[in-house]
């Protein structure tokens, strides 16, 4: 399988990696990663948020600091497909260069993957491969673990 390389250089503000975060609700994670790239250190421009829910508080927290939403609704798609190429259009529309899924609550397609290998990066909210899926806090607290955190991992 081979790989896009992925450049990554820290501070080189002349060249900012062109970020797209597909979220589905209130945007924690993607707070972070806007606090990050409007540092004047960064590596990162985050050049749109898509949301696959309407109304959510991310769409909010993006449109605060004026970086562009769109809500590409799951539930207005025939197919799991349909949906993801709808997205996969709108990223190229903004010539997106790495896309975070940061709380976004939906299994991509093959097909979707594909296009974005090495590009596409999740927040996942447990140390993986344990507690997966959904609830991965109400999982760690239920299995009363001492040690917990997040994992950062290329979608493959």
């Amino acid at each position: 399988m081979g790989f896009k390389k992925l450049k990554v250089s820290n501070g080189d503000i002349k060249n900012k990696k062109r970020i797209g975060v597909l979220i589905s609700g209130s945007g924690t994670n993607l707070q972070a990663l806007i606090d990050r790239s409007l540092r004047h250190d960064s590596s990162s421009d985050i050049v749109l948020v898509v949301s696959n829910k309407p109304g959510v508080k991310g769409l909010e927290r993006a449109q605060n600091v004026g970086i562009p939403t769109k809500v590409i609704n799951h539930k207005e798609y025939k197919s799991r497909l349909d949906f993801d190429m709808a997205v996969h259009s709108t990223l190229e529309e903004h010539d997106v260069e790495l896309v975070c899924l940061a709380g976004f609550m939906r299994i991509l397609t093959g097909d979707f993957v594909r296009k974005w290998t090495g590009q596409l990066i999740n927040i996942h909210p447990s140390l993986l491969p344990s507690f997966k899926g959904v609830d991965a806090h109400k999982q760690v607290l239920e299995a009363g673990v001492t040690l917990s955190g997040c994992t950062v991992h290329f979608v493959v």
